[in-house]
């Protein structure tokens, strides 16, 4: 069995005095990539935000590769190769695709792939048709594309994703369960937020379900669904 890179236990987290997670325990396993599952509001964002470090109020145990990272800075956390793209994407609009990925570019990391614009382009034919063009004349689901380079650019251990498949042409969609197969075969481990059951079953080897900032089921995604539709959350 591959080792636990990522042990989270207790998670409580906050938005100003609103109490939005409820002691989640979970871990993710070196290669293997875990859905986040849920109704929108459920938590599942503020779970990712709450990992990364971006909230100022949490509570709970959160271990990468057996190191406390729960007190230290999002930048601190992701020199230790935690990777995060955020579901509004945040690219920087006037610079070209290949300025966009020099912005994530850390140095290689120790047990875990190392890439280069080329190795990308290859990931993502799409951006390497494109290296020029500044990303504000990019299509959505492009950009999506394009914030998931730039977070690989820092040679990430385990990526944070959110809700990639959200708001995509299907053809996109596809493109990015063959990019999630393609990235578990490096190596890299994933937690992905998703609502698409599709994509989900497509790409993951375990699921969390997400109700009112609380896990209340784990499993494979089509046997979350059933828990879904069986207790009507």
């Amino acid at each position: 069995m591959s080792q636990c890179l990522l042990q989270v236990q207790g998670l409580h987290a906050w938005y100003a005095d609103a109490h939005i997670l409820f002691g989640l325990n979970l871990e993710i396993r070196a290669g293997e990539v875990v859905a986040l599952m849920g109704r929108n509001g459920a938590g599942k964002s503020t779970t990712l935000k709450a990992l990364m470090g971006l909230l100022e109020r949490r509570q709970g145990q959160v271990r990468l590769e057996g190191r406390d990272i729960g007190k230290l800075a999002p930048h601190q956390r992701a020199r230790l190769g935690l990777g995060y793209v955020p579901e509004d994407r945040r690219i920087f609009t006037e610079l070209s695709v290949l300025e966009n990925l020099e912005t994530g570019r850390q140095p290689p990391r120790r047990g875990a792939p190392h890439w280069t614009p080329q190795a990308l382009f290859e990931l993502f034919p799409n951006l390497g048709a494109m290296p020029q063009r500044p990303g504000g004349r990019m299509s959505g689901g492009e950009q999506q594309m394009l914030t998931i380079a730039r977070t690989l650019m820092g040679n990430p251990r385990l990526l944070l994703l959110d809700e990639p498949s959200e708001g995509v042409a299907p053809v996109i969609v596809e493109q990015m369960a063959v990019m999630i197969q393609e990235l578990k075969r490096s190596g890299i481990a994933i937690l992905l937020c998703e609502q698409n059951l599709h994509f989900a079953s497509l790409v993951c080897d375990r699921a969390y379900l997400l109700d009112q900032g609380r896990i209340v089921a784990e499993g494979t995604p089509a046997s979350l669904q059933a828990h879904q539709q069986q207790s009507g959350l």
